[in-house]
């Protein structure tokens, strides 16, 4: 089923056909999250309590970075506050953090997402997100010209760090044992056993 712009959506509308145009300023049910993956919604609930903290994790060393050594950051950006619009893909991203080196040029009103581009993507892998995590947003933050994209995967107790090459992503697969560095941030050491040592067992059956 394709959905009308002038609908407000919810969670009723999982799965249904939206084009990218309509979904960009779309009125939606409040209490859950919206994405649009490759023309279809995809609705979902607000993080766990596991996710959240990993997310928190990785913020309090990105922050204190960026007081530490002013000017190198401008923006350190949560899904509610960014969003990632991809027309080739017909898709639109809110990623778990977004890191804009640079301040966005042109216009700064509600169409700022169509043009700036953060530096740095991070996504927290849950158990729902492991096919868009590390297929579909690969793909896309590829096509969108991010620098890097890292994956935060504390199930498997790894973080798959991909930085921009010539014609593809290179991979750096980081363990407990390792840190997160990236030649953008000069003298930024993310442990990555402090994001792993973040997520918790989840209560729920």
């Amino acid at each position: 089923m394709v959905v009308k712009s002038k609908t407000k959506i919810g969670p009723q509308h999982q799965g249904h056909k939206m084009s990218l145009r309509a979904f960009e300023f779309v009125e939606v049910q409040e209490g859950f999250v919206y994405e649009l993956a490759r023309g279809y919604i995809i609705v979902s609930e607000v993080p766990r309590y596991s996710h959240a903290m990993q997310i928190d994790a990785a913020q309090d060393h990105l922050r204190a970075f960026k007081v530490g050594r002013p000017g190198l950051i401008h923006a350190i950006l949560g899904g509610g506050d960014c969003k990632l619009l991809m027309s080739d893909w017909e898709s639109e991203r809110h990623p778990d953090l977004a890191i804009y080196l640079s301040r966005p040029s042109g216009k700064k009103d509600r169409t700022v997402w169509r043009a700036w581009i953060p530096d740095v993507i991070i996504e927290v892998v849950s158990p729902s997100s492991v096919e868009r995590d590390y297929v579909e947003k690969r793909e896309e933050y590829w096509t969108l010209g991010a620098k890097e994209y890292w994956i935060v995967d504390a199930a498997m107790a790894k973080i798959t760090q991909l930085r921009r090459g010539k014609n593809d992503w290179i991979v750096k697969e980081l363990f407990t044992a390792d840190f997160c560095e990236t030649k953008l941030l000069p003298g930024f050491k993310l442990p990555c056993k402090v994001i792993f040592d973040a997520a918790v067992e989840d209560d729920s059956e």
